[in-house]
C-alpha cells in the first residue's frame, strides 16, 4: 500500500483503514469518524477520499468473471437440475443520493420506481452466490436495458452461456446475436393468465433467481450503499461499489447445496 504513504496522515495505516471501513459499513457522518479518531472532520474526508481508489484498485480482482468451466463446476443443485448452464443472474440495485442541485442532473438520475434521486448499478452473480461482475454507476433514470448495453457486461457473454434474470431485462436483441439464451419469468400482458408450463418456468425461475437479491442484501449491509449518498462522495461511488462487492466475496458461500442460511 505504498501509494497511501504519500498521503502522510497523521494516522497510523491501521487507524485509517479502521476509519474508512467503518464508513463504508456503518456509513458514520464524518463528524462522528473525527471524534471518534480525535482528527479534524475535513482530514476524516479526505482520508476515505484518498483510500477509496486504492482499495478499489487493489480488490478489484476479487470481483472476476469466472472460466465457465469454474461456474459448472461449483453449479449448485438448484440450478443443476433446471439450468444447469446458467453463467450468471444479472439485477440491478439503487442507491439514494442527495437531490442535485443542476436540473438536468436531477432529471437524469431520478428514479420513477423509488420515487427519489438514485445512482442506479448492475450486479452480476455466478450460480453458487459470487459477484462477478459489478457496474459503475448510472443516474437513476436510466433503464435495466440501457446498463446491460453500457456497463461492458455484455463484453463478458460468450456463446452457450445462460442469462438469468427479471422480466424487466428485455435484453433478447442484444443476446441473440452472441448466441446466448435469456431466461427470465414469463409475461402476463396481452394473456388472460399464464399457461401451466409458463407458470411452472416462472416459478423455477423465481425460486433460484432470488439469489442475486440476497447478494444485493449483502451489498446493502454497507450501509454507505443502503443510506443517501452526498453529491459531493459521487466521484467515488464507483470505488465504493467495487470495494463492497470485494468484500462480499470475502464471505461464506451465500449458496449451498444443504438448507443452511448464510445471511
Amino acid at each position: 500500500m505504498s501509494e497511501v504513504n504519500t498521503f502522510k496522515f497523521q494516522l497510523e495505516v491501521a487507524d485509517q483503514l479502521l476509519l474508512v471501513l467503518m464508513k463504508l459499513k456503518l456509513n458514520l457522518l464524518f463528524d462522528d469518524l473525527a471524534r471518534r479518531f480525535g482528527i479534524s472532520k475535513s482530514l476524516a474526508s479526505k482520508m476515505f477520499n484518498a483510500w477509496m481508489p486504492v482499495l478499489a484498485k487493489k480488490l478489484k480482482d476479487l470481483v472476476a468473471w469466472l472460466p465457465r468451466e469454474t461456474i459448472r463446476a461449483c453449479c449448485p443443485e438448484s440450478f443443476r437440475e433446471n439450468y444447469p448452464r446458467t453463467t450468471v443472474i444479472i439485477d440491478c440495485a439503487e442507491t439514494f443520493i442527495q437531490r442535485p442541485t443542476n436540473l438536468k442532473t436531477r432529471s437524469e438520475t431520478f428514479s420513477n420506481y423509488k420515487s427519489h434521486n438514485t445512482a442506479k448499478y448492475l450486479v452480476g452473480i455466478s450460480p453458487h452466490g459470487q459477484i462477478m461482475f459489478i457496474s459503475k454507476a448510472f443516474g437513476g433514470r436510466a433503464s435495466d436495458k440501457f446498463i446491460v448495453e453500457k456497463s461492458g457486461f455484455l463484453n463478458y457473454l460468450l456463446p452457450g452461456d445462460e442469462v438469468m434474470a427479471d422480466r424487466g431485462f428485455t435484453i433478447e436483441d442484444f443476446l441473440f446475436p452472441r448466441r446466448v439464451k435469456l431466461n427470465i419469468p414469463a409475461f402476463t400482458k396481452c394473456k388472460p393468465q399464464l399457461s401451466n408450463e409458463d407458470v411452472t418456468t416462472t416459478r423455477r425461475i423465481a425460486h433460484v433467481r432470488i439469489h442475486v437479491e440476497r447478494a444485493i442484501r449483502r451489498l446493502k449491509v454497507f450501509k454507505i450503499l443502503s443510506g443517501t449518498v452526498p453529491v459531493s462522495s459521487l466521484k467515488n461511488f464507483d470505488d465504493i461499489l467495487i470495494v463492497c462487492s470485494a468484500l462480499v466475496n470475502l464471505r461464506s458461500d451465500l449458496i449451498r447445496d444443504v438448507n443452511v442460511d448464510t445471511d
